[in-house]
């Protein structure tokens, strides 16, 4: 399958950005404004979508395809403001 960025919407994209910063379904929707439900829908969506049976091969596939890009960031033992 060869996926682009222009194949998933917005909101999936969305979706898979905020799974891959560890965000649960409860948090994504209070983010998006959201259902649970209607997140779990779009996570089916990104599933099918990319041909993944799970959340981690669905990161890892999304990041060889170029969907998601990996930013390596340093952590310090002192808070950080978001």
């Amino acid at each position: 399958m060869n996926l682009s960025n222009n194949q998933i919407s917005q909101r999936e994209f969305q979706v898979l950005e905020s799974i891959s910063f560890g965000m649960t379904v409860k948090e994504i929707a209070e983010k998006l404004y959201l259902s649970p439900h209607t997140i779990i829908s779009y996570r089916r969506s990104l599933l099918q979508k990319l041909d993944v049976k799970n959340g981690a091969e669905m990161i890892r596939v999304a990041i060889e395809k170029g969907i998601l890009e990996i930013r390596i960031t340093h952590r310090t033992n002192h808070a950080m403001a978001c």
